[in-house]
């Protein structure tokens, strides 16, 4: 099942480590296997791991060969061997068996379209550590909850809602 969550707050007021450990304890029933956390600037993301694909190689946040584009992923990237061939084909390399791992790979090489190419159910971030950009996106279905909330110059986002409770200051009022 896994889940995402993460805070992007230009100010660099997103609390680090300490409030994704809070957030992560709320989804820990949807990734008992492993968790992950990722701090950068602006940016803190991070995931609870339910070991399916690569079990012991596929641990979270995930990085492409220079650490220049991190990721976290919810879901199943149903075309992944075929993406996966396509991207050592163009010169990357891999250091999982992971489905997640190909989608820093492809957004290094197609940037924001590199979406249209995934088949799956899934919701993800990537961050642009050179770009100094987050990307956020799910699948066409939206099978993979992705909820966001835009408050006081803060983006947060997480895969369920009770997980942006545990942010400090985040109203409890619809914003219709």
């Amino acid at each position: 099942m896994c889940g995402i969550f993460g805070i992007y707050d230009e100010s660099g007021r997103h609390g680090g480590r300490e409030v994704l450990a809070r957030m992560g304890r709320t989804m820990r029933h949807r990734g008992p296997d492993d968790d992950g956390f990722f701090v950068d600037g602006p940016l803190a993301f991070g995931m609870q791991r339910l070991a399916i694909i690569d079990v012991d190689g596929g641990h979270q946040p995930i990085a492409n060969e220079d650490d220049s584009v991190i990721a976290v992923c919810n879901g199943e990237i149903y075309n992944f061997r075929e993406l996966r061939r396509e991207m050592r084909e163009r010169g990357h390399s891999f250091k999982t068996g992971s489905d997640s791992e190909v989608v820093v790979h492809l957004y290094e090489e197609y940037g924001d379209d590199f979406v249209e190419r995934l088949s799956g159910m899934f919701a993800l971030a990537v961050w642009d550590r050179a770009g100094r950009r987050l990307l956020l996106a799910r699948d066409r279905l939206g099978i993979k909850p992705l909820y966001v909330s835009r408050q006081d110059g803060r983006l947060s986002f997480a895969s369920e809602l009770k997980s942006l409770l545990e942010l400090p200051g985040m109203s409890r009022e619809v914003d219709r």
